[in-house]
């Protein structure tokens, strides 16, 4: 037997679990799952509220903080300086186990009396509006941003510099605008899966290219227009015809680039660079690792999401930077060993832990830094720890609480406050049903503004330093945002217009165009026809590629799906 076939305690639909699964749950002692791995990931991503930001009043200092909290949660909240300082102590609301109650009640109990902290930004200077965040300088609205300066409404940026409006850059970038996936590059505006490059506009899938515009899967190429070469100075002369700074003229290009990308645009069916027996997509120097997406050196991995510097782990989300025997995780940071835990860093041995760091050997614990051999924020003797520890869990497994990640009653947050309500999107009527919760009152302002979006001015070039006055609609979702005076500044730096929809439409604009964190299997799309008695397709010389593979995009997607050989036949 290879695999067993079970039913989804949550959405009762068939799942299996293989037989090196049960070797890692075995390894861990834990039990098999009772979810599938779609339930189980919704359930973690329930519990990351990236990007919904609120203000409250620390409830240690008094002072005005930025938050993820929003005011009507029950919970204290301080400020990340009282929260990471020696004012208060975790141990200080520390409870002796009830063996006559389930396990999960005791800990929510504990989990509304200890603070919690208003959101992780730390060593940053002027990035007040950052979260998930550390070693900033002058970010706003980044999420997901590592040592940066001067990154607006990003995610997943690291080593950024002058960007905005970008999603998952890495190994440095700087001038950057409205990019996704770009690797080293620099001055690149609109361009998605870009490596070392420079000064491309509208390009997909390009690497090692400088001064090109709208064009796709070119390599090492220069001064090329709809991937056909110009001489430099004919290149810059028509370049000169599309008047970037003008809004109209930049949504046709838009347009375009989408056409481009979904038309006339070959896919490779995942990327997958420098790595052995993988499948998932966006992976990078990883081996051994299955369903996988957005991630870089990891080694014996499966279901995960964003992560790297891991070996041996499963079923985690937001991980990494040296982690090892990671399960059921979300936001765990140089740990070793931990299980059912969030948002703790740097940690060996702990389970159902939340906000605890710097510790070892924890069980249930809240809040804990520096702390070690200790249940429900209570001390104790690591012989008495440890029988106290397995008693615990056999309890739990007689409640079948054992062996799953906190139940969704749990999560601080309303589904929509989440990440889970931008990648598993839900009606409130069809959240509520499943558990979640709810959280009517997000932050947005509607109908207070002062200029509509086709009263602004086309170009850039005709936009003054009063636009930062204005309070501007969203032409989507009518919501109200305004244009701060850096991002005016890096704008005009772009020669690009006034943006006409709000940071989260744009956003949501960035994630549509980035294929699911999903497989589906299918056939390769390739039809080769011999030309010229030229054969580049070995492996089928005419007619359809029989190749079939595991991909991120579904079967009613537009975009040309090749295989990896009929890809580096046509393309690389």
């Amino acid at each position: 037997m290879t695999v067993e076939e079970r039913v989804c305690q949550s959405c009762k639909s068939q799942f299996t679990i293989e037989l090196e699964d049960f070797d890692f749950y075995k390894k861990i002692s834990v039990p098999p799952p009772t979810w599938c791995s779609e339930c189980r990931s919704r359930r973690r991503h329930a519990w990351r509220n990236e990007r919904v930001l609120y203000r409250r009043n620390c409830d240690l200092c008094g002072k005005s903080t930025v938050t993820i909290y929003s005011p009507n949660k029950l919970f204290k909240v301080y400020c990340p300086p009282c929260w990471w300082s020696d004012k208060w102590n975790g141990f200080d609301y520390g409870r002796d186990f009830d063996f006559s109650r389930p396990f999960f009640d005791q800990w929510q109990e504990l989990q509304l009396q200890v603070p919690r902290i208003a959101l992780l930004s730390k060593n940053s200077i002027n990035s007040e509006y950052t979260n998930h965040a550390d070693n900033n300088k002058n970010c706003y609205l980044g999420f997901g941003i590592f040592d940066s300066e001067n990154v607006m409404y990003s995610a997943n940026t690291f080593s950024g510099r002058d960007c905005m409006d970008c999603y998952r850059m890495e190994h440095g970038n700087e001038l950057m605008y409205e990019c996704i996936n770009a690797y080293r590059c620099y001055q690149c505006q609109y361009s998605m899966l870009v490596w070392d490059c420079a000064s491309c506009l509208y390009c997909y899938n390009c690497k090692g290219c400088s001064n090109c515009f709208l064009s796709s899967n070119l390599r090492n190429k220069q001064y090329h227009i709809l991937n056909k070469p110009y001489a430099k100075e004919e290149y810059f002369q028509k370049l000169k015809e599309f008047q970037l700074g003008s809004f109209a003229e930049r949504k046709k290009l838009y347009d375009s680039f989408l056409e481009l990308i979904k038309k006339n645009t070959i896919h490779r069916f995942a990327t997958i660079e420098k790595s052995n027996n993988a499948s998932g997509n966006m992976i990078f120097n990883s081996k051994n690792v299955s369903q996988v997406f957005d991630v870089e050196r990891m080694e014996d991995v499966k279901y995960s999401i964003v992560a790297l510097d891991t070996k041996t782990a499963m079923d985690s989300y937001h991980y990494g930077f040296s982690c090892e025997l990671i399960y059921e995780c979300h936001a765990i940071i140089r740990s070793y060993e931990a299980l059912f835990t969030h948002l703790s860093y740097d940690n060996s041995h702990v389970q159902y832990c939340d906000s605890c760091h710097n510790s070892e050997n924890l069980f249930g614990c809240v809040g804990i830094k520096q702390g070690k051999y200790s249940i429900f924020n209570k001390r104790y003797e690591e012989a008495e720890y440890k029988d106290l520890k397995e008693k615990i869990i056999t309890h739990m497994r007689k409640t079948g609480e054992y062996g799953e990640f906190f139940p969704y009653k749990l999560s601080p947050f309303g589904y929509n406050e989440t990440q889970g309500q931008i990648y598993m999107p839900l009606t409130k009527e069809e959240a509520l049903t499943q558990g979640l919760k709810w959280e009517d009152r997000v932050p947005g302002t509607f109908g207070k503004g002062t200029i509509e979006s086709e009263d602004l001015p086309d170009s850039i070039g005709d936009v003054s330093d009063l636009i930062t006055k204005e309070i501007l609609t969203c032409a989507r979702c009518i919501k109200n945002y305004n244009i701060v005076q850096p991002e005016l500044d890096l704008l005009r730096r772009f020669e690009a217009p006034i943006p006409r929809l709000c940071p989260d439409c744009r956003y949501l604009n960035r994630i549509s165009l980035r294929p699911p964190r999903k497989l589906w299997h299918r056939q390769c799309m390739c039809d080769y026809v011999i030309y010229a008695n030229s054969v580049k397709h070995s492996h089928h010389q005419i007619g359809r590629c029989p190749n079939e593979f595991e991909t991120s995009y579904s079967p009613d997607r537009p975009e040309i799906v090749y295989c990896e050989q009929c890809y580096q036949a046509e393309v690389a």
